[in-house]
């Protein structure tokens, strides 16, 4: 599963680090996207409750997010969008199943999803499915607020976190947002679950493979929530 180089665009900056993006160019199909999608699928029918998740808050968000992930397909060349399925580049064809809406959209897609719903105490994770977690487990982190979800992550708390919340609350219907970040890792699973705070951090010299997350943010026009989705590159370390 892994590219032969990383895309020119994937850099990643420093927190929060975003940019505004086409909406028409939120959902990406790469060379890796038959292997992928081999495992996801795998994931979805082997081990379902580890990889989606969805707290009565989000259901309505995931199903609002199923029909514009179909929606986008339908105006892509390299899917065949019907009303009750759709066929992928690598030939299968998925049911459009609205009860299951985040199995579905894990199916269709190599992006992982993520929703999230407001509070008082900011952006809570309420719905995801996560087929390719670096170094997180989606049991632990669901309802979590967005500084909570972070926790882990160096410098992430104060003015970063500030910057993020803001861009939660004010991200647009029509102008979602990117990001790139860039992770170390020793092995090339996709799969790669871990509890909090139980890994060594790594840095570039003890690595063997880049893996760079395209992360975009996007507000569900109709329940308002927001979405968050990630396309997960990986590449050797030194071909990156």
């Amino acid at each position: 599963m892994l590219l032969p180089r990383l895309p020119d665009e994937a850099v990643a900056h420093p927190l929060p680090g975003t940019r505004p993006l086409d909406p028409d160019d939120w959902l990406r199909v790469d060379g890796a996207y038959p292997a992928q999608m081999a495992l996801r699928d795998a994931l979805l029918d082997d081990r379902p409750h580890r990889v989606r998740d969805v707290l009565p808050e989000g259901r309505a968000a995931a199903r609002e997010a199923l029909a514009l992930v179909v929606d986008h397909l339908s105006r892509r060349s390299d899917f065949e969008v019907t009303q009750d399925t759709v066929r992928r580049p690598d030939g299968r064809r998925v049911s459009l199943n609205d009860d299951n809406p985040l199995g579905t959209i894990g199916r269709l897609v190599q992006e992982d999803l993520c929703i999230l719903a407001p509070s008082p105490e900011g952006h809570r994770l309420v719905g995801a499915v996560l087929c390719f977690p670096s170094a997180w487990t989606l049991a632990q982190k669901m309802g979590r607020t967005l500084d909570a979800l972070h926790g882990p992550v160096p410098d992430y708390q104060g003015d970063v976190a500030r910057r993020v919340q803001r861009l939660f609350d004010g991200v647009r219907p029509d102008r979602p947002l990117v990001r790139h970040n860039l992770l170390h890792h020793d092995s090339d699973a996709l799969f790669n679950p871990r509890l909090e705070f139980s890994q060594t951090p790594r840095g570039p010299g003890d690595s063997r493979f880049k893996r760079v997350e395209r992360q975009v943010i996007l507000r569900l026009p109709e329940t308002g929530l927001v979405g968050f989705s990630i396309h997960t590159y990986l590449v050797a370390a030194a071909g990156g």
